[in-house]
């Protein structure tokens, strides 16, 4: 099969090989990728920077989500047969989108929505769960209670303003002036154009924020929040409560602890609970997601489809920052 894959760690170019169809376990499918999506997570693995949680072989094939159909299934497998539409976020061990096939298992896979077109469907599974479990499952966002969305024209920030919307909060989030349009579109109902604006001077007495960006911005953030209000990033640094939750050893735990060392010192300053989220696949939640989708409550937000084989502009695309919701790769 085709994939895209690289051969060292580094800002280097993916390049197209021909490689083996992946064989499938017992209770796995072998699923035919027809579109796969591009995040940020796929240059901080190219980069090395997730070696801490999660060091791969090489060559690796690049991808976290996707959507195709069932081909073969595992001797176990018993939710899904030869032909199903399907969307998914394979675990981290399992990574590999950027390709023609890609075995995975199926407690990872939900069925696609019926109302999406694989392209629309492959922008879904890794910012879904993202949100979802920074905005339920982390933050337990309630309704009346108010929450900053960074960055709500991203990928993430797009599908996690309307997620908050149904959950009944008032969200506020932060863009250009360029991207106003449609992130009022989605439900925001206070925009920070951070080219003119600072956040921390306009917004208080948040209950919540979901942080897309790290560094001073995640800093920044915590002076917005009311006293027991929660904070959780994907770009931040993990600290030691992440390292126990995710079954690290003591030693990852040291070095988290000692690496977010600034955080839990502000966590501490404004009595907030500070997280760092590494999302977890799961075929549960992307089923709750489908069903936000099919009745309208949550629409996918695509910025360009790219076809396979401009993998790597698409790549460089998404580093650009330019992005107002997802890139895609038309596989099939």
């Amino acid at each position: 099969m085709r994939a895209m894959v690289i051969d060292r760690y580094g800002k280097v170019p993916m390049s197209l090989a021909e490689v083996s169809t992946p064989e499938i376990g017992e209770n796995e499918v072998l699923a035919e990728i027809h579109a796969a999506s591009i995040n940020p997570v796929d240059f901080k693995i190219r980069d090395g920077k997730v070696k801490l949680l999660v060091n791969y072989n090489m060559p690796l094939i690049l991808g976290n989500d996707f959507s195709g159909v069932v081909v073969k299934v595992g001797a176990n497998v018993t939710r899904f047969k030869a032909g199903d539409e399907i969307y998914a976020r394979p675990r981290k061990s399992k990574i590999g989108t950027f390709a023609e096939y890609i075995s995975i298992h199926e407690d990872d896979i939900a069925l696609k929505p019926k109302n999406l077109s694989f392209e629309e469907a492959a922008s879904i599974p890794l910012v879904g769960l993202t949100s979802y479990q920074a905005i339920n499952d982390i933050l337990k966002l309630q309704k009346g209670q108010k929450i900053l969305i960074h960055a709500g024209a991203g990928g993430v920030g797009t599908f996690a303003i309307q997620l908050a919307k149904i959950m009944g909060a008032t969200v506020a989030t932060t863009g250009s002036e360029a991207s106003t349009n449609l992130v009022k579109s989605l439900g925001a109902d206070e925009i920070i154009n951070y080219k003119t604006e600072k956040f921390e001077e306009i917004l208080e007495n948040y209950d919540a924020v979901f942080d897309t960006l790290g560094g001073e911005i995640l800093e920044k953030s915590f002076e917005v929040l009311n006293s027991g209000g929660k904070i959780v990033s994907v770009s931040g640094l993990p600290n030691a409560r992440f390292g126990k939750e995710y079954g690290s050893s003591f030693f990852k735990r040291l070095l988290f602890s000692v690496a977010s060392h600034k955080l839990t010192t502000l966590e501490k300053k404004h009595n907030v609970l500070y997280s760092f989220l590494f999302m977890k696949p799961s075929g549960e939640q992307l089923r709750i997601i489908a069903n936000f989708i099919e009745t309208g409550k949550i629409k996918p937000i695509i910025d360009r489809i790219f076809p396979f084989e401009d993998a790597q502009k698409a790549m460089e695309y998404v580093e650009s920052g330019r992005a107002k919701g997802k890139i895609i790769l038309k596989i099939r």
